[in-house]
């Protein structure tokens, strides 16, 4: 008899190149993103139309704004510990079909109302399946990688909003602004029946939870279909097997300090991006630019935002997470205070935000790939699922903001200049995380018991 070998999964998947198995879940996780970026900040170029249609006031579009946003937060801090306790795969099928089937609706709004809480439904679905891709993609990429992954996963967000952007400059003139809900939603509902066939189980998260060996092994053998499956059994060692951790120990074993500093700049990261998302087309508006114009800017901020998520692993693995997430910080600080003076012109307009894009999302690819790996395998969800929660208040009143210094009859400048307080917040937070944690838990790698990379 052959004899039989216990391997934990993590030395496994870490010890390996990516497989088509494992490239095929990390992809269907970043389609799941872009139809998330295009139905999260679709919205914010749509609001124009819409309110030109429906009578509402485009200032108050910002509770609009907030109450998706609220679902959001909501859904990434609850859906995160539900999938902790029992799973990645089903949080995310179930989060893409609530989105999908809401966003349908949203297109047959017909008041502010009835916005407001299609919105806050729809935002229920997208922030439960974020934090949800992003663990699952982690757990199938090797420790290495996982900051690549991430950068490259993140991706999805400003494509999406890119394609929207596309879609709607396209479709609105001829269909209207309810055409790009109709697509926003029938994109989702069909990706979701793809997910219920081809989407797996994270098998760290099943060896972690010790199910059944047999579906472990048939997971793992399209990873590394070398192993002669029936002799090796995949397992973490016994100690770590507890699953669905409470939110409180993300404050234990040394992980205070750094959740509570991760929080504020996942925080500031997302008043300053949903900020520019969702008002910078009223504001060029308000500039004398043209509905079209605020629209292309938006698609090219998406665009700027792909090649700094893409850039953003690689960065991080060549010159370390500190260094990298100050510099962005303080280049959206500098370019968010340089579009008040250029806003009146369209061509250094585009060049600012296509940089501005870059960086802002840049940053928040970082930061996603932190906090994926500052958590182990047991609470990584949880762990993600919060700061995103809590980076969601952020994004909530950075829009909120937007429209009350819009009620107070700011200028554009004024209202663009306060958009460089947040990166300018974000960036302390970098310098106090790496100053008070003498560069440990927040920028430094290790490995837990089961083999996963933490933080």
């Amino acid at each position: 008899m052959r004899e039989l070998r216990t391997l934990t999964a993590g030395e496994i998947i870490d010890q390996r190149p990516l497989s088509r198995f494992q490239i095929l879940t990390i992809l269907l996780c970043g389609i799941v993103l872009v139809l998330d970026g295009f139905n999260t900040q679709s919205i914010g170029f749509l609001a124009p139309a819409m309110a030109e249609t429906l009578g509402i006031p485009v200032r108050n579009f910002g509770a609009i704004f907030g109450a998706g946003l609220f679902g959001l937060m909501i859904a990434s801090m609850a859906m995160g510990s539900v999938a902790d306790r029992w799973g990645r795969k089903w949080p995310v099928v179930i989060s893409t079909l609530v989105f999908a089937t809401f966003t349908l609706l949203t297109a047959s709004a017909a008041s502010f109302n009835q916005l407001l809480i299609l919105r806050f439904l729809t935002g229920l679905g997208l922030g439960g399946a974020i934090p949800n891709v992003v663990a699952l993609s982690c757990e199938y990429a090797p420790s290495c990688l996982t900051s690549v992954v991430v950068g490259v996963l993140m991706c999805g967000m400003p494509l999406g909003l890119a394609v929207g952007g596309l879609a709607g400059y396209m479709m609105i003139p001829a269909w209207g602004w309810r055409s790009v809900f109709y697509l926003g939603g029938l994109l989702p509902l069909a990706v979701a029946i793809l997910l219920i066939r081809w989407l797996p189980e994270s098998v760290r998260f099943l060896a972690l939870r010790g199910s059944d060996p047999k579906k472990i092994a048939r997971f793992m053998a399209q990873i590394a279909p070398d192993l002669e499956s029936a002799n090796v059994i995949f397992t973490v060692p016994q100690d770590c097997r507890k699953v669905g951790f409470p939110v409180r120990d993300l404050f234990t074993g040394g992980r205070a300090t750094g959740t509570i500093l991760l929080w504020v700049q996942f925080f500031m990261s997302l008043v300053t991006l949903y900020f520019i998302v969702n008002w910078l087309p009223e504001l060029l508006k308000q500039a004398a630019m043209p509905v079209s114009a605020g629209v292309m800017v938006l698609s090219l901020f998406s665009i700027g935002s792909i090649f700094g998520s893409l850039a953003q692993g690689f960065l991080m693995n060549r010159f370390g997470s500190y260094l990298v997430l100050l510099v962005e910080f303080g280049g959206c600080t500098l370019l968010a205070g340089l579009l008040a003076f250029v806003a009146t012109s369209f061509p250094q307009t585009m060049a600012v935000t296509f940089v501005l894009g870059g960086c802002v999302t840049g940053a928040q690819s970082g930061l996603n790939a932190l906090a994926a790996g500052f958590y182990p395998t047991s609470m990584r969800s949880t762990g993600v699922g919060w700061a995103l929660g809590i980076g969601r208040i952020g994004s909530i009143v950075g829009p909120v903001l937007g429209g009350v210094m819009l009620s107070m009859e700011l200028s554009a400048q004024q209202i663009l200049l306060a958009g460089a307080v947040p990166p300018l917040c974000a960036a302390a937070a970098t310098i106090l995380s790496n100053r008070f944690q003498d560069n440990s838990s927040a920028y430094r790698v290790g490995r837990d018991a089961g083999g996963d990379f933490v933080k």
